[in-house]
Order: structure tokens, then C-alpha cells, then sequence
């Protein structure tokens, strides 16, 4: 009772902007709700200067329901389906990864770029986009402004990539017979899995290829989307590592270990071991959608902690870097598949 008496004000009001950025996501999917979210939630904070009682709400939903969306979305994979068809594009996938945290590390330095920022741009841009931020912002304890600043990033070369892979596809000569080498480049290349679907439908309807560029680009993504977990726990080692050096304590397993991603591997293992015994995967569709809306509900609470006015100010270091992590993971996802013979 006391939680929702302490709560109940903030969350109502990230749930008055998350429901119609829901909506509007979906006449348009390259921009999505989680932007929308944000957006909206940034402009309401500017009259809003004082979240009095509402304030305590808009923190949990911030910081709780982003770790839930996260776990909810382990529904969603099936590891079995994910490893057996993902197999092909785990060496793109491994390299694009790489590139894009080495070049988010050398920028770091390079442009002094503060570095959870660097961290949020890096994971976001070569994992899954917003779903890559909502997991590492937890582990590496970001707050609201620098989520709002990286998602804006991402989001800025989802629809770059959306517009401009089909043409860039086309022109370097991929199958327009097969969807096989689009749908590889998409999932590997493509931050966001609002983006990609956007960039593979693209392509099916260009070709007439049906949903067979979708399928594989889905696909691919979705083995990209494990990256989560390595990628999660080796920066809550180092980041828990870091700060407790510098106060000269010892490292606890406990705080290193970001709990909520146990919870992602087991929500992933019990969709497999259900798949596997004759369950439909369509089952698991409402729990995907109810991850998709938390992500936008949190984003709506981000939205409204950020000052628009400093995110503007501070964006062009991020921007450069997301261009960078942009460019980086394009030309190695070419490299790579061309090196593999697939177009």
C-alpha cells in the first residue's frame, strides 16, 4: 500500500505519455515508441520544473520497469532456433561488436566523451539498440540524461539506416533473387529491431521476395540480442571494479552481478525448454509486446529527468561518436560477408 501511495503519482503520469508514444510507434515503426516516449517525456519536464510527489515514481519507473522490459524480453528468444540459424552471422556478428566498442573507446579518449555515454553509444549501436541501452544503464549506473542522450543518438542512424540500406544494398549488387546477404547485412549492421524490420521489409517488397529478407534479418538480430549477456556482466565487473579501487574495498560478487539478466537467461531457457516441448512460440507474444511497452514506459520517465536544453548543447561529441560506431559496424558487416563469399 505504502508503494503505490509513494509510486502511484509518477508512474501515472510515465503511463499518460508511454500510452500514446505506444500508439503513435506504431503508425511509425522506424521511429518508434521508445523515441516518442522520450521526446514527449522531455518536453513535458520544461514546464514541469518541480516533480513534487510525482518524483519518487518517475524514478522507479526509470530504473525498475527498464530492468523488467529487459527481462521480459528473454521470452521472446529461443536459443535453440536463435544458435541454429544465428550460426552463419556469428563472425559478423562477433567483428561488428568489436569494432564498434573499440572505436566508442578510442573516441572516449580521443573527444574526452564521458564515458558511460561512450558505453551506452558503443553497446547500443553494435548490439540491439534501445534494448542493448535498457539492459547496460542499470549495470553501469547511468542516469536519465545520458540514456535520453545515447537513445537519441541510435535513434537518429536507425532512420538513416532504415532509408538507406535498401539503396545501399542495391547498388553494391546484393541478390535481389535471394534475401539472404540483405537480411544478414540488416541484422548485423542495423542497431534497433524497429530499424531492421523496417530496412528488411523494405527489400522483401522491393524484390518480391515475400518475408524472406525479414525472416533472416530477424533472425540475425535476435542472435545479436544475446551479445546482451557477455557484454553486461564484463562491464558490471569493470565498472563495480573501477569504483571500488578508487574507494579501496575489496570486490563483492554481489554488487558486481546485474541479477536482472539471471532472470533474461532464464525467461530465454524456459521459452526454449517449452518450444521444445510442443508449446506454440505465439504463446510468448504478449509477454514480447509487454516488454516493448515497459521499454517505452521507462523511456517516457527518462524523457521527463533530461534537460532538453543541456541534451542539445552536449550532443555533437555523441553524435560524432554514434556516426563513427555507425560507419565502423557498415563497412565491417560488408567486409566480412564479402570475405565469406555471401555476396
Amino acid at each position: 500500500m505504502e508503494f503505490f501511495k509513494t509510486n502511484s503519482r509518477g508512474i501515472a503520469l510515465c503511463l499518460a505519455i508511454a500510452v500514446p508514444a505506444w500508439i503513435l510507434g506504431t503508425f511509425f515503426p522506424i521511429v518508434g515508441g521508445p523515441v516518442i516516449a522520450i521526446l514527449l517525456g522531455m518536453l513535458i519536464a520544461i514546464p514541469l520544473k518541480n516533480q513534487g510527489r510525482m518524483a519518487p515514481g518517475i524514478k522507479f519507473t526509470s530504473k525498475k520497469v527498464l530492468q523488467w522490459a529487459v527481462v521480459l524480453l528473454g521470452f521472446g528468444l529461443d536459443l535453440t532456433v536463435v544458435l541454429k540459424t544465428g550460426k552463419q552471422s556469428l563472425p559478423i556478428i562477433v567483428c561488428t561488436i568489436a569494432v564498434s566498442l573499440l572505436i566508442a573507446f578510442v573516441l572516449h579518449k580521443a573527444l574526452r566523451i564521458p564515458s558511460k555515454i561512450s558505453t551506452l553509444v558503443g553497446v547500443g549501436s553494435s548490439i540491439c539498440g534501445g534494448s542493448a541501452i535498457a539492459a547496460t544503464a542499470p549495470v553501469i549506473d547511468a542516469d536519465d540524461e545520458e540514456v535520453a542522450q545515447s537513445i537519441s543518438v541510435i535513434f537518429f542512424f536507425n532512420v538513416l539506416a532504415a532509408i538507406l540500406f535498401p539503396i545501399l544494398g542495391n547498388l553494391i549488387g546484393f541478390s535481389t533473387t535471394s534475401g539472404e546477404a540483405f537480411g544478414i547485412f540488416a541484422g548485423t549492421a542495423v542497431n534497433d529491431t524497429s530499424s531492421v524490420t523496417a530496412a528488411a521489409a523494405t527489400w522483401d517488397s522491393m524484390w518480391g521476395l515475400g518475408t524472406a529478407t525479414l525472416d533472416k534479418a530477424v533472425t540475425v538480430k535476435l542472435t545479436r540480442t544475446l551479445a546482451i549477456i557477455p557484454i553486461t556482466l564484463v562491464l558490471a565487473f569493470l565498472y563495480t571494479r573501477k569504483g571500488q579501487k578508487s574507494q579501496g574495498k575489496g570486490v563483492s560478487l554481489k554488487s558486481i552481478f546485474p541479477f536482472f539478466i539471471l532472470y533474461f537467461i532464464a525467461a530465454s531457457l524456459l521459452t526454449t525448454v517449452a518450444v521444445h516441448f510442443g508449446v506454440d512460440a505465439s504463446v510468448f507474444s504478449p509477454i514480447k509486446t509487454l516488454s516493448k511497452f515497459f521499454i517505452v514506459l521507462a523511456m517516457a520517465a527518462i524523457g521527463l529527468n533530461t534537460d532538453i536544453v543541456k541534451l542539445i548543447k552536449t550532443g555533437g561529441a555523441p553524435l560524432a561518436l554514434g556516426a563513427c560506431c555507425w560507419v565502423g559496424i557498415t563497412g565491417t558487416s560488408l567486409l566480412i560477408q564479402h570475405v565469406m563469399g555471401l555476396w
